[in-house]
């Protein structure tokens, strides 16, 4: 069965802004590998355009395998855009999205035939809050940022998780693979 996967990168303390964590070789080849198995992903705006960095290693790759492999598995992948200010994205392989989020992936829950990958902390909050999310996959970096953008400050009510597996990167993150679990 096709399932809405949310994966997204975190410190200890819950920050997830893209400057902090550990991005090595483990966490390139983890993402590429969920990717490569994906059918689509769906990123917000600000996701998306930091995700564009990727285009320039296909022109110029860097040199280091895991960064060239998850440049050429971004590019591949379909991706679906939501963003109210993008007249276009600017990449073959991405689209905008021309419906609201749940409706997007309501209907390709029903059309897909490989997982929907969510990227964005925008839209995992709101899947989640829509009890839309099949799966969480949460990189946790062993960091304590101490300041920042936190991934789950605006849920709207208490969701609890159940633990499937995890798996440990060399750099010491580790990835925990959830179920959710709404509580009414």
């Amino acid at each position: 069965m096709v399932k809405v996967i949310a994966a997204f990168n975190m410190t200890l303390d819950g920050v997830c802004d893209h400057t902090t964590g550990v991005a090595d070789e483990g966490l390139h080849q983890h993402y590429a590998e969920l990717i490569d198995d994906g059918g689509v992903i769906l990123y917000g705006r600000t996701t998306f355009q930091l995700m564009q960095f990727w285009q320039t290693l296909l022109q110029n790759p860097s040199g280091e395998k895991s960064m060239d492999d998850f440049a050429i598995s971004i590019d591949k992948i379909k991706k679906l855009v939501f963003s109210n200010t993008l007249n276009e994205t600017g990449w073959k392989s991405a689209e905008l999205a021309k419906k609201p989020l749940n409706e997007v992936v309501l209907e390709l829950k029903q059309q897909a035939d490989k997982d929907i990958l969510i990227g964005s902390r925008s839209l995992i909050i709101k899947l989640l809050n829509s009890h839309l999310i099949d799966e969480l996959q949460i990189c946790i970096h062993p960091i304590i940022e101490g300041k920042g953008l936190k991934l789950f400050d605006q849920i709207t009510e208490r969701i609890t998780l159940k633990l499937i597996k995890t798996k440990s990167l060399s750099s010491g993150a580790t990835v925990f693979y959830y179920e959710p679990n709404i509580l009414h």
